[in-house]
């Protein structure tokens, strides 16, 4: 199941105010990620699923690491990753790796909501980079974020484009997920939210 899309822009503010004038709704939410050097705003795409847009978070100071999702890079607004849910993710960390993928080591996740409250999760290490094959997330005890989010938008579609369609696609069914991958020239994610195109 597709927890999340990650919609990576080089200001937040400047990426909210956009995709609200695209698609009628005000990402709101999200906080910080302590240590990594991003901030980031939610939409919910369905009672399970929403898409985050994460940005360099100024407040911060300059993280020891390369901010994830290649956000450091970012100088146009793009989907940048995705992750699929689990429940046990060491369980499935395990299962991808016996089947030829492997996600990366399992590693924990926090977030300081704007009421100050820490969010916690797991997830593999493979999001630190990004890309067109998702990573695993568990959120545990902590509630799926897309209840909270501001709602109306539906997640109608999401594939995949890759020079190697095969390859993606092995990566995919190692990790449990079943997404179209078309032939393309470059890699790329697309998703079809209540009737538009974002990529």
């Amino acid at each position: 199941m597709i927890d999340h899309l990650v919609y990576a822009a080089p200001e937040l503010d400047a990426a909210v105010d956009a995709i609200e004038e695209r698609f009628g709704v005000r990402a709101s939410g999200g906080g910080q990620h302590l240590g990594l050097g991003t901030h980031n705003r939610l939409l919910a795409l369905g009672p399970t699923t929403y898409l985050e847009i994460i940005a360099p978070d100024p407040r911060q100071p300059e993280p020891a690491l390369p901010r994830p999702f290649g956000v450091d890079g970012v100088t146009t607004p793009r989907l940048v990753g995705w992750a699929v849910t689990c429940d046990d993710i060491v369980q499935a960390r395990d299962a991808a790796a016996r089947a030829g993928f492997d996600p990366g080591e399992v590693i924990d996740g926090r977030r300081r909501t704007d009421s100050g409250d820490v969010l916690r999760w797991r997830l593999t290490s493979n999001a630190l980079v990004g890309g067109v094959v998702p990573f695993l997330i568990s959120w545990g005890d902590t509630p799926s974020p897309a209840l909270s989010a501001p709602g109306g938008l539906v997640l109608e579609s999401l594939h995949v484009e890759h020079p190697d369609p095969a390859l993606i696609t092995t990566r995919l069914q190692a990790l449990g997920a079943s997404v179209e991958v078309r032939l393309a020239s470059a890699p790329a994610l697309v998703a079809h939210i209540s009737g538009q195109i974002l990529q």
